[in-house]
């Protein structure tokens, strides 16, 4: 009999403390303290860039630089790209054409630049390899600068100048 006892106390589970019920999780706040959207991940910088055609730079910028869609594209009652935002690792851009960029316009062609949109990269040169893939337009290939980047520098179909690094320690 003694021996049944101990079998029985063996598969009786023991008396455990009470879980702790999780704290009902709350949503997170349509906008943050800094003014930043809370219901996604989002930089407090990201430039705005007027295009011509959306579509085409959301193509572009995943194929040759590896950016990704965030969020939603928003597109018109004709299908064509109103706005759209993109990441890649911690950098972010959005873009849309003339008529929704709050009066900004596209860069002209043969401009001179007078602004580069500058990324960091695990390695600049597998970025610059994609990049040549996908066509952009090289305008420095991947070199060491002093301040210690391992920069290489583009321009998108749409004009704008593009410098991606690597730090170098």
């Amino acid at each position: 009999m003694a021996r049944k006892a101990k079998q029985a106390a063996k598969r009786r589970p023991t008396a455990k403390k009470p879980a702790k019920k999780a704290a009902p999780k709350k949503p997170a706040p349509a906008v943050l303290k800094d003014g930043r959207p809370g219901r996604m991940w989002w930089p407090g910088l990201a430039p705005y860039m007027t295009v011509r055609d959306g579509q085409s730079c959301i193509e572009f910028y995943a194929r040759a630089f590896g950016f990704e869609t965030y969020g939603e594209v928003m597109r018109g009652d004709d299908g064509q790209v109103q706005h759209a935002s993109m990441r890649l690792h911690e950098a972010a851009i959005m873009f849309g054409p003339p008529e929704s960029s709050m009066g900004l316009q596209p860069q002209a062609p043969g401009t001179l630049d007078s602004l580069s949109l500058y990324v960091y990269v695990p390695d600049v040169d597998a970025l610059h390899a994609r990049a040549q893939r996908g066509g952009a337009t090289v305008v420095q290939p991947p070199a060491d600068q002093f301040w210690r980047d391992r920069t290489a520098v583009y321009k998108d179909p749409e004009g704008y100048h593009w410098t991606f690094a690597t730090h170098l320690g």
